[in-house]
């Protein structure tokens, strides 16, 4: 079901055809276990808590309910058992924060975690289709229309809107719902998010403060044995993770891992995971999995 300006639309999906219904109150009548919204978050607060009413788990991907505490906020490789607090609604969180979790995680109950530094630099196909076809745009030389500014050529460090603090939206989303997955009120993090000229997939460097001290291969068997997670970190050889490469994939992939000797215990690493895949519609689904 979708908004009205697709009712009546066929879709072919697993050798069937399905029409599109228009989205109402009366929608989830029928008796449906699962709904997946992906349709805002104006959408989400008008119709998750009708569906819920109706006996139906909504895995929602919208930011409408990712900070309420009654809401649990999954990543399926990370906090699995937050699923089953849920009472009909379940946040799907942003994409940015999916894939940094995933690498943290592991780390942080084998270290403890002091403090996080982000760094995002996020693909267009975060802006949805309009920041795809600006990039297209501009780098012919048309005038932006999602944008501020041509985003060929240039890399912007303006994600959603701007606080008064200076800080962005999508740079507060990191940091409070980090803290929210693993369970960190109080947890040091800051942030800065960055839109760069590539199609799909985001890369991230992550700086991270560690309570204890740790061996650095034993560091990077635990990434690399942990869910969800593969380790491309073999430099003398050119392999580290690269946005190209994790496009079309659910996992989360992560190198150039290293001290970071400006403190006594701290490392850097690269993380880059396909924003549309396990950033949004994957992760939606691993959820849905877990609940049946």
């Amino acid at each position: 079901m979708l908004l009205g300006n697709s009712a009546g639309t066929v879709l072919d999906l697993f050798d069937r055809q399905y029409i599109v219904q228009e989205l109402d109150e009366n929608s989830f009548d029928v008796g449906f276990d699962f709904a997946v919204f992906s349709a805002g978050s104006d959408t989400a607060k008008k119709f998750a808590p009708i569906a819920a009413s109706k006996g139906c788990i909504v895995v929602d991907n919208s930011s409408a309910f990712r900070m309420d505490f009654d809401v649990p906020l999954i990543v399926p490789e990370v906090n699995p058992e937050d699923i089953f607090t849920h009472h009909g609604i379940i946040a799907n969180p942003n994409c940015s924060t999916i894939q940094a979790v995933v690498a943290l995680k592991p780390l942080d109950v084998k270290y403890k975690i002091k403090r996080i530094i982000y760094s995002t630099y996020q693909a267009v196909s975060g802006a949805g289709q309009k920041g795809v076809d600006d990039l297209e745009n501009t780098l012919n030389g048309l005038e932006p229309k999602k944008f501020p500014y041509s985003i060929a050529n240039n890399c912007l460090p303006h994600i959603d809107v701007f606080n008064e603090d200076g800080y962005t939206k999508e740079e507060i989303k990191m940091i409070n719902e980090t803290r929210k997955i693993l369970h960190r009120p109080d947890l040091k993090i800051t942030a800065t998010t960055v839109r760069v000229p590539v199609i799909n997939s985001h890369s991230e460097s992550i700086n991270i403060e560690f309570e204890n001290d740790f061996d650095l291969d034993e560091l990077k068997n635990l990434l690399k044995n942990s869910p969800g997670i593969v380790l491309q970190d073999d430099i003398k050889n050119n392999i580290y993770p690269l946005a190209t490469l994790a496009t079309g994939s659910d996992d989360v992939f992560v190198g150039r891992i290293r001290r970071d000797d400006s403190v006594p215990f701290g490392i850097n690493m690269w993380v880059v995971a396909d924003n549309i895949r396990k950033g949004a519609a994957s992760n939606a689904i691993q959820i849905v999995e877990k609940l049946m």
